[in-house]
């Protein structure tokens, strides 16, 4: 039984190294369709590490749900401050910041460019206010918690907009439904490619299939060798495709990092993790395997010894 169970590998071994083999003996035309394959997975796998890292960036929703409650004139700091600790206490919020008026100011001189004329302001105009973080995301809980605190006669004025959240979350769902068609796509753009590749080495060694036949060579001795053979090219272009997002995300660190660093952020591209590292180069031997399948299927039927 172990005999030949290690007989039964090593045959697999063999058939493995054999057609790893044959792509190295033609290295121009196996290095056009692994390129070839690791273009078709290389466009999804990068556009989904893309849109990741934009999830990632823009992620952060319970800061994009943050909405400003601003007080009346006549409100008191203290009785802010003790707004604000009561209101922390709810469930359906989960941090409360108070804002001074006088800090308010300072920042809008700051930023605004009209500094000159508010120090001719006899005094500050604006109010005191509260940014509420809510507990929850969903535009109800919002709303709820908004309509609530509009009631309270401390407050002025509620400002909340979360219509460009839900924009963004919407425009990121139509992304990754659009990837995942690209992924489709591609992935039978590979196996199609896969299979008219061994499709020719099947019609180059014809004469060899036919003598395999004659000496009673079965369907599954002759399939495995191309079987192997769209497996390495598969493997090797999901290994050329995972060196080409990883070149590609550093030509953009940079940049990047640049660019963040403008708006004071210290964002960083985030490249393939292992497993999708490890998915990337499964997927390409899948295809590769599948395409092989597909050819063998219907070509060798087609040849039979005269």
């Amino acid at each position: 039984m172990f005999r030949r169970t290690s007989h039964y590998f090593s045959l697999h071994a063999q058939n493995f190294l054999g057609a790893f083999g044959r792509l190295l003996r033609q290295p121009v035309g196996s290095a056009m369709t692994i390129i070839v394959i690791a273009i078709a997975l290389a466009l999804p796998a990068g556009l989904r590490v893309l849109l990741n890292n934009f999830e990632t960036l823009s992620g952060s929703w319970a800061g994009a749900i943050d909405f400003s409650v601003y007080l009346t004139m006549e409100v008191e700091e203290s009785r802010a401050r003790e707004l604000a600790v009561a209101l922390e206490r709810r469930d359906d919020v989960l941090q409360v910041v108070f804002v001074p008026r006088d800090a308010a100011l300072e920042e809008f001189q700051s930023y605004s460019g009209f500094g000159a004329a508010l120090d001719a302001l006899d005094e500050n105009p604006l109010p005191h206010a509260l940014v509420v973080r809510p507990a929850g995301d969903s535009r109800e809980q919002i709303e709820a918690l908004a309509a609530d605190l509009i009631e309270l006669t401390e407050t002025e004025l509620v400002q909340v907009d979360t219509a460009w959240v839900e924009r963004m979350r919407s425009m990121l769902l139509l992304v990754a439904r659009i990837v995942d068609l690209a992924t489709v796509l591609l992935a039978l753009a590979v196996v199609l490619v896969i299979g008219n590749t061994i499709r020719l080495e099947i019609n180059n060694r014809r004469t060899e299939i036919e003598v395999v036949k004659l000496v009673g060579g079965s369907d599954a001795f002759i399939r495995r060798p191309f079987l192997y053979m769209g497996l390495c090219y598969g493997l090797s272009g999901g290994l050329l495709a995972m060196l080409t997002i990883v070149a590609s995300l550093f030509t953009l660190t940079g940049p990047v990092r640049s660019l963040a660093g403008l708006y004071g952020s210290s964002f960083e591209l985030r490249g393939l993790t292992p497993e999708q590292a490890l998915l990337l180069l499964g997927a390409g031997a899948v295809l590769g395997w599948a395409g092989a399948g597909v050819a063998t299927a219907r070509h060798l039927r087609a040849i039979e010894p005269t």
